[in-house]
């Protein structure tokens, strides 16, 4: 079978096009996306980030389990703040605190800073060991107890959750 050519061009383009023919005959090639691709798009971009985060708070957790706390007290320390004492427990013990717990002694700090004793130094209210024996429980039940969801879940939630975990890492 033998096709019949024209000499016209045949206009291929359709009627809802309101972009004018380039002037050789060819249309414009740009392709727009469909807002339901962009949403997708964006939720695939979402659950890969959430994904990493989750495996990013697991990685965190075990390595966290892994720490021991420390059995023997170093020496007593002074402090005038929940975070001061966290600070130099870190410092002493080489080690670093959990992300919950240092959220948790951030808090105690704001609770303490709604009160009037506040310019009181800490370690002569509570005595510098127990103070310190404290943080060291909550410390070991969040390394051995924190769920890796939970703390995805969170993380997700503080765009500045990095600033909460400690960089220092002892040698195991």
């Amino acid at each position: 079978m033998k096709r019949t050519m024209t000499s016209q061009p045949l206009d291929i383009s359709s009627d809802d096009d309101e972009d004018p023919a380039p002037s050789n005959g060819t249309k414009h090639l740009a392709v727009k996306r469909p807002k339901t691709e962009l949403t997708v798009i964006n939720l695939a971009k979402k659950v890969v980030g959430e994904e990493l985060l989750i495996r990013s708070a697991k990685m965190y957790q075990e390595y966290m389990k892994q720490i021991p706390i420390p059995a023997e007290r170093g020496s007593v320390i002074s402090f005038t703040s929940w975070s001061g004492l966290a600070k130099s427990m870190k410092q002493m013990y080489r080690q670093p605190l959990h992300y919950l717990t240092n959220i948790r002694v951030k808090e105690w700090d704001r609770m303490r800073s709604d009160e009037t004793g506040k310019d009181e130094p800490l370690d002569a209210i509570i005595h510098p060991c127990k103070a310190e024996t404290n943080i060291w429980l909550m410390e070991e039940v969040h390394r051995l107890t924190a769920s890796h969801h939970f703390l995805a879940k969170l993380w997700s939630a503080d765009p500045m959750y990095n600033a909460s975990i400690d960089s220092v890492f002892p040698q195991l």
